[in-house]
């Protein structure tokens, strides 16, 4: 898919889905920047039973709420930030999320692929992206001895479920 014909509403919202994500790299300072104030975090708190829920049939992932923010410039819509460890051997069920899903590795390596797509082992620095349409067939630790941690954010409908198991 080129970028070239990409509207100016889809552009805003990959601009947000930046920003946002540069944030939670260092969130220390964006909390700094609006006075510390933890409404984010309490709110991405009151998600966690829906975000364990999803991840309760996981190969022993571990997901963590850091932030949920509604987008009132994109009525509906909201941005979920979340970490996910996988301990050593770890691995996720075949899901899918409804929402656009940018991955971004912080520590060991994983492997990640969608239904007709080749899995791809990623290490801390680089990323991947899941579609609201893909199913998300491979989500791995792709350590036997070492654990794996990442960063997944999330821009999706408000109130839709965090994850969707497939069969």
């Amino acid at each position: 898919m080129s970028n070239t014909g990409i509207s100016g509403q889809r552009t805003a919202l990959l601009a947000v889905a930046m920003i946002i994500f540069a944030a939670a790299l260092n969130p220390a300072r964006a909390n700094g920047q609006r006075g510390g104030a933890p409404t984010d975090l309490e709110h991405a708190q009151q998600v966690q039973p829906a975000v364990e829920d999803g991840k309760k049939t996981s190969q022993e992932a571990k997901a963590t709420p850091l932030m949920s923010k509604p987008l009132p410039d994109f009525p509906g819509k909201e941005v979920l930030m979340i970490t996910v460890t996988y301990p050593p051997g770890g691995s996720d069920p075949v899901h899918k999320h409804n929402a656009h899903g940018f991955i971004y590795v912080l520590e060991g390596s994983i492997v990640m692929g969608v239904k007709g797509g080749k899995p791809v082992t990623l290490t801390p620095g680089q990323t991947f992206y899941e579609g609201p349409n893909d199913i998300h067939t491979v989500g791995r630790n792709a350590s036997k001895t070492k654990p794996a941690k990442f960063l997944v954010f999330l821009l999706k409908d408000k109130d839709a479920p965090v994850l969707i198991p497939v069969e």
